[in-house]
Protein backbone atom coordinates (compact mmCIF):
# COMPACT_ATOMS: atom_id res chain seq x y z
CA UNK A 1 0.00 0.00 0.00
CA UNK A 2 1.70 3.91 -0.99
CA UNK A 3 2.15 6.31 1.36
CA UNK A 4 -0.56 7.81 -0.53
CA UNK A 5 -3.24 5.23 0.07
CA UNK A 6 -2.24 5.45 3.70
CA UNK A 7 -2.40 9.11 4.20
CA UNK A 8 -6.23 8.90 2.81
CA UNK A 9 -7.09 6.49 5.31
CA UNK A 10 -5.91 8.02 8.10
CA UNK A 11 -7.80 10.76 6.78
CA UNK A 12 -11.03 8.58 7.05
CA UNK A 13 -10.35 7.23 10.01
CA UNK A 14 -10.00 10.62 11.80
CA UNK A 15 -13.58 11.89 10.38
CA UNK A 16 -15.44 8.60 10.97
CA UNK A 17 -13.98 8.75 14.57
CA UNK A 18 -15.12 12.55 14.70
CA UNK A 19 -18.50 11.80 14.34
CA UNK A 20 -18.76 9.01 17.44
CA UNK A 21 -17.55 11.41 19.82
CA UNK A 22 -19.00 11.58 23.21
CA UNK A 23 -20.24 7.65 21.81
CA UNK A 24 -19.05 4.06 23.82
CA UNK A 25 -16.28 2.49 22.42
CA UNK A 26 -14.34 -0.69 23.04
CA UNK A 27 -10.74 -0.91 22.39
CA UNK A 28 -8.70 -3.63 21.72
CA UNK A 29 -5.20 -2.94 21.73
CA UNK A 30 -2.38 -5.27 20.77
CA UNK A 31 0.40 -3.93 23.21
CA UNK A 32 3.11 -6.41 21.57
CA UNK A 33 4.30 -9.92 23.31
CA UNK A 34 1.16 -11.64 23.40
CA UNK A 35 -0.45 -8.75 25.58
CA UNK A 36 -3.85 -7.55 24.15
CA UNK A 37 -5.86 -4.81 26.54
CA UNK A 38 -9.22 -4.36 25.78
CA UNK A 39 -11.38 -1.76 27.23
CA UNK A 40 -14.36 0.12 26.72
CA UNK A 41 -14.91 4.10 26.92
CA UNK A 42 -15.90 7.25 25.90
CA UNK A 43 -14.26 8.71 23.00
CA UNK A 44 -13.11 11.85 24.49
CA UNK A 45 -11.21 14.16 21.64
CA UNK A 46 -10.04 13.39 18.29
CA UNK A 47 -6.80 15.38 17.22
CA UNK A 48 -4.95 15.47 13.82
CA UNK A 49 -2.33 12.50 14.52
CA UNK A 50 -4.27 10.68 17.75
CA UNK A 51 -7.70 10.62 19.57
CA UNK A 52 -8.42 9.91 22.96
CA UNK A 53 -10.56 7.83 24.90
CA UNK A 54 -11.23 7.78 28.51
CA UNK A 55 -11.67 4.10 29.90
CA UNK A 56 -13.04 2.05 32.63
CA UNK A 57 -10.76 1.13 35.29
CA UNK A 58 -11.77 -0.72 38.81
CA UNK A 59 -13.43 0.83 41.30
CA UNK A 60 -15.13 3.10 38.86
CA UNK A 61 -12.75 4.99 38.44
CA UNK A 62 -11.65 6.15 34.77
CA UNK A 63 -8.17 7.03 32.76
CA UNK A 64 -7.44 8.48 29.41
CA UNK A 65 -5.62 6.64 27.04
CA UNK A 66 -4.36 7.66 23.79
CA UNK A 67 -4.27 6.15 20.24
CA UNK A 68 -2.51 6.86 16.65
CA UNK A 69 -4.80 6.57 13.69
CA UNK A 70 -2.07 4.46 12.46
CA UNK A 71 -2.80 1.68 14.94
CA UNK A 72 -5.94 1.25 14.01
CA UNK A 73 -4.88 1.29 9.90
CA UNK A 74 -2.20 -1.44 11.00
CA UNK A 75 -4.59 -3.22 12.95
CA UNK A 76 -2.96 -3.25 16.10
CA UNK A 77 -5.81 -1.17 17.56
CA UNK A 78 -9.52 -2.41 16.90
CA UNK A 79 -12.22 -0.19 17.94
CA UNK A 80 -16.10 -1.53 18.26
CA UNK A 81 -19.57 -0.51 19.24
CA UNK A 82 -22.33 -2.75 20.56
CA UNK A 83 -20.04 -5.92 19.11
CA UNK A 84 -19.62 -4.03 15.51
CA UNK A 85 -16.67 -3.28 14.60
CA UNK A 86 -16.33 0.50 13.52
CA UNK A 87 -13.28 -0.58 10.80
CA UNK A 88 -13.08 -3.23 8.38
CA UNK A 89 -9.36 -4.27 8.15
CA UNK A 90 -7.68 -1.91 6.06
CA UNK A 91 -4.58 -4.33 4.83
CA UNK A 92 -5.86 -7.75 3.75
CA UNK A 93 -4.47 -10.93 5.96
CA UNK A 94 -2.11 -12.13 2.98
CA UNK A 95 -0.24 -8.94 2.48
CA UNK A 96 -0.07 -7.52 6.41
CA UNK A 97 3.92 -9.23 5.83
CA UNK A 98 4.45 -8.50 2.26
CA UNK A 99 4.35 -10.11 -0.98
CA UNK A 100 7.80 -11.00 -0.73
CA UNK A 101 7.87 -12.51 2.29
CA UNK A 102 4.70 -14.31 1.11
CA UNK A 103 6.70 -15.64 -2.22
CA UNK A 104 9.55 -16.69 -0.64
CA UNK A 105 7.29 -18.60 1.88
CA UNK A 106 5.53 -20.23 -0.87
CA UNK A 107 8.70 -20.86 -2.51
CA UNK A 108 9.96 -22.71 0.76
CA UNK A 109 6.68 -24.57 0.73
CA UNK A 110 7.80 -25.93 -2.57
CA UNK A 111 10.99 -26.93 -1.68
CA UNK A 112 10.71 -28.89 1.12
CA UNK A 113 7.02 -30.87 -0.68
CA UNK A 114 9.79 -31.64 -3.40
CA UNK A 115 12.77 -32.89 -1.34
Amino acid sequence: MDLAKQAKIVDSIHDTLDDFVGQRLKVRANMGRSKIIESEGVLMQVHPQLFIMEVDRKRGRTARQSYQYVDVLTGMVELSQNGEPLFEPFIPENDVLGADFTEMVEEDEEETVLS
